[in-house]
């Protein structure tokens, strides 16, 4: 990682420059020789530069110098390995002592002035120092511009340390290159590349099996199939975003601002748009209601908030320094996400409850079971973030220095694949198909009144027949009554007779 020009002020004796998870080198580096642009970004090496490293004392403290004096204060830049700490500072662990004091020095182990390391016979490069005097009357010096080879895998902490009080107040400005053997990636990040190369592909599966799906059955495709396709585009812009941000932050050494931020837009907007999705499905959109109403607003609002505070987190922590400030920065931003996470799982469930008990007053048992299923579904997912947000509370909790940097590429990456997984299960539930009416409304209600025309009809039918057999009776009636009238008038006349 190619540190930024930054300028820092030492309130304290020591000054932390960076901490990063580096992997032994593959090759060897000569400190001596100043590398050429191309040997620079040579695969195999594992390093830490000073580069342009200046530090300035107050004016105060340079005053009292004398002139002719060459070594008039001392910064030391000391690189440790985290877990060789403890050689850093006195003989006992409760010790408070840095700096070797006049005592230490005629015990032999130190030298006054300077600050106290226990080196190891069989490491003797390891905590490294790396010392820049200032002169006379100067206020300002310049560090000597160093390459320290790494040979050993760790989390390794570079501070800059000093031991005269006079010190107090000076002002550090300049930038650190840090290289692992396969790029400028720090080790925590290294693995995610991998991983975001791997995630494209599979997007890019997914996206071509839902291609020859939708191909296949284009004339029964329904409105949520669509947004379906939305979310299947975004992940696949998302992660291949993502692995190039990657690759060319590995190559060079700097993030590449454009590329970083449509990367950080990508994965906001895709966030958004799959909690939307997940929100609406449980709705019964297009299933037991053909539109969403006035609660769409409401809808549209939760998405909107939501996106803006998941913009600013992720340009927070991926734009951003690494300081106090981010850090606050970030708590700031990512407490509004995760209850607006929360808000979107209540709403969700609440959603899938209503539209069950719809389905099931309706006796529509296929799309009842297929709401089921996809409820069991998204259960199951909730228990699974719950339960690894626990772990990454006690692996935060329990790895407070780092010592775990090569797992800690898992955490971020467990949730990109947990929602891939989600996305795979709605795509194979509402996979189109020549049968869309499963979990389609307007052929559902087409449906119900196509069995109340047939009801209505026969009913015609019937009040139809039971009309014509009346009919018929009356005539036989007065047909039989004609015929006694006629007979009773021949009686008649054969009596006149």
């Amino acid at each position: 990682m190619m540190g930024n020009n930054r300028e820092f002020i030492c309130l304290s004796y020591d000054l932390i420059g960076n901490g990063e998870g580096l992997y032994a080198s593959k090759l060897h580096v000569d400190p001596d020789k100043k590398p050429s642009p191309e040997e620079n970004h040579l695969n195999g090496k594992s390093f830490i530069r000073f580069e342009s490293i200046t530090f300035r004392r107050p004016k105060e403290s340079a005053e009292k110098k004398n002139e002719m004096q060459q070594k008039t204060g001392l910064v030391e830049a000391i690189i440790v390995e985290v877990k060789d700490r403890e050689k850093i500072g006195g003989s006992y662990l409760h010790s408070a002592a840095i700096c070797c004091t006049p005592d230490l020095s005629k015990e032999g182990s130190c030298n006054v002035g300077e600050v106290i390391i226990h080196q190891d016979p069989n490491y003797p490069y390891n905590p490294q120092r790396i010392q820049t005097f200032f002169e006379g009357k100067t206020e300002e010096t310049t560090m000597v511009l160093q390459t320290v080879e790494i040979n050993h895998t760790g989390m390794y902490y570079l501070y800059f340390m000093f031991c005269d009080p006079e010190l107090m107040g000076t002002t550090i400005s300049g930038r650190t290159v840090w290289r692992n053997p396969e790029g400028y990636l720090p080790g925590k990040m290294a693995p995610l590349m991998t991983y975001f190369g791997l995630m494209s592909l599979a997007y890019l599966g997914l996206g071509l099996v839902w291609f020859l799906w939708s191909v296949q059955y284009w004339k029964d495709i329904i409105q949520l199939q669509y947004h379906i396709t939305a979310v299947v585009g975004l992940g696949m812009c998302e992660m291949a975003l993502w692995y190039f941000e990657y690759a060319n932050f590995n190559a060079t050494g700097n993030r590449p601002m454009g590329i970083t931020l449509w990367a950080v837009t990508f994965t906001a907007v895709k966030k958004t748009v799959s909690r939307l999705l997940l929100l609406v499905v449980s709705m019964g959109y297009g299933v037991v209601r053909p539109t969403l109403g006035g609660v769409i607003f409401k809808v549209l609002l939760l998405g909107l908030t939501y996106f803006v505070f998941s913009e600013a987190l992720g340009l927070v922590e991926n734009l951003g320094n690494i300081d106090d400030l981010t850090g606050k920065a970030r708590l700031f931003l990512v407490l509004p996400v995760s209850l607006l996470d929360a808000c979107f799982i209540i709403w969700i469930f609440s959603a899938l409850s209503q539209t069950l008990e719809k389905l099931q007053i309706r006796r529509s048992m296929a799309k009842f079971a297929l709401y089921r299923k996809f409820t069991n579904s998204l259960a199951i997912s909730v228990l699974l973030s719950i339960a690894w947000v626990g772990y990454e509370l006690y692996f935060n909790a329990a790895d407070p220095l780092s010592e775990l940097w090569q797992r800690a590429w898992i955490i971020p990456a467990f949730w990109n694949l947990l929602a891939f997984v989600l996305l795979v299960v709605i795509c194979s539930l509402w996979a189109p198909s020549n049968n869309p009416t499963r979990y389609a409304y307007s052929e559902e209600t087409g449906d119900e009144l196509e069995e109340e025309g047939i009801s209505l009809t026969s009913s015609s039918v019937l009040l139809a027949g039971e009309s014509a057999n009346k009919q018929l009776e009356r005539k036989e009636r007065r047909a039989s009554n004609a015929d006694l009238f006629r007979l009773g008038e021949e009686v008649e006349e054969d009596k006149r007779e």
